[in-house]
């Protein structure tokens, strides 16, 4: 530990990412990346952005990112004033701690969720109770209807996949009208109905995305909420506190232009679901319980091999998937949806993993 740190620096148990290894010729499916690449229309805008000499690269991007929020308020059909955007939803999940689940009471969010959530609430100071998942990893509504600062829920829900209907996310929302309900919508595009319809009728509710899995822009990092304005207004405040320049020029192009694309991007998200569908039946197929599914990924385990030796077996063979060393899920895999050449090739070599055990 450096003499040097701040107090809440030695306290810290950071976020891990998935790996990002350079190993020639690696099947990557640990980080739930698209295998596709963005629309064409992105690289086109970012083209047009740059210019020939790039000039405009010497010159700040506007704040606020205008055009984008108006292309995303036209999208869900809400007021510019009701949206937020920043570096990915990471950055975006990170003010929220800061600007609206920091109070007295503690946060509630499930045991098994995106492990992001403990880390966010210890580097802000947020208190937080864990809620245990059922039986099958389903979130339960009636598990929330009790005191707290505010809940945040992942759906589909990381890493488990499992979604949450419309009818039970609403259940919560309603029976909590004095704490802020996050609903964390990374993978929403891939099998789930978004909770955005229900916040006109919802004060405390904050809808938040991501560009980088359905839209195929991990690299630009583009980020955003929907909620009512007064909740926004908070976000803001928080993000000119502390970077008012959150976009760069050529993240705000390229998102615009790949929400513009609606063809490509059901196109994409189309094969992801469909590869996914193929996957499950083929590990089933191989003696794998796969929980259900509405992500881009699928939470497998094998009763008869451990994760951990599997997930390693198949890094020996250059094929990434992620394994997690924690209660009730160290057995399980999460595997990204790749191509389908590469998920044809994971369940080959599965399946002589598994012969040769």
């Amino acid at each position: 530990m450096s003499r040097f740190w701040s107090a809440v620096v030695g306290e810290l148990t950071p976020y891990v990412p998935g790996e990002q290894p350079k190993i020639a010729r690696l099947t990557k499916l640990n980080t739930n990346e698209s295998p596709y690449p963005p629309s064409p229309r992105v690289l086109a805008a970012i083209r047009d952005e740059l210019g020939e000499d790039g000039t405009s690269l010497r010159l700040y991007p506007d704040p606020n990112a205008e055009q984008l929020k108006q292309t995303l308020a036209r999208l869900y059909q809400v007021a510019p004033e009701q949206v937020f955007v920043g570096n990915g939803s990471d950055e975006v999940l990170a003010h929220v701690f800061m600007g609206l689940l920091k109070h007295e009471r503690p946060i509630l969010f499930p045991d098994i969720t995106y492990s992001f959530y403990p880390v966010y609430c210890g580097l802000y100071g947020v208190r937080y109770e864990n809620v245990p998942l059922g039986e099958h990893f389903e979130v339960r509504a009636e598990d929330y209807l009790r005191d707290n600062g505010g809940i945040i829920i992942a759906n589909p829900n990381a890493p488990t996949g499992r979604l949450l209907g419309l009818d039970a996310i609403e259940r919560i929302v309603a029976g909590n009208p004095d704490s802020v309900v996050v609903i964390d919508e990374a993978y929403v595009d891939f099998g789930g109905e978004s909770a955005i319809g229900l916040v006109a009728r919802h004060a405390n509710l904050l809808v938040v995305h991501t560009m980088s899995k359905s839209r195929s822009l991990a690299g630009l990092r583009v980020g955003y909420a929907i909620g009512q304005a007064a909740l926004i207004e908070g976000l803001e405040r928080i993000k000119n506190s502390f970077n008012s320049y959150p976009l760069d020029r050529l993240a705000q192009v390229g998102a615009r232009a790949a929400l513009e694309d609606r063809a490509w991007f059901d196109a994409c998200r189309r094969k992801v679901m469909d590869s996914r569908d193929a996957l499950v039946g083929r590990l089933e197929g191989l003696g794998f319980e796969v929980l259900p599914s509405a992500a881009n990924f699928v939470f497998a385990r094998h009763p008869r091999h451990d994760g951990e030796r599997l997930a390693a077996a198949l890094r020996a063979r250059n094929i990434l998937v992620r394994h997690f060393r924690l209660p009730r899920i160290d057995q399980f895999l999460r595997i990204t949806i790749g191509t389908e050449e590469q998920c044809l090739a994971l369940v080959e070599n599965l399946n002589e993993i598994l012969q040769q055990a």
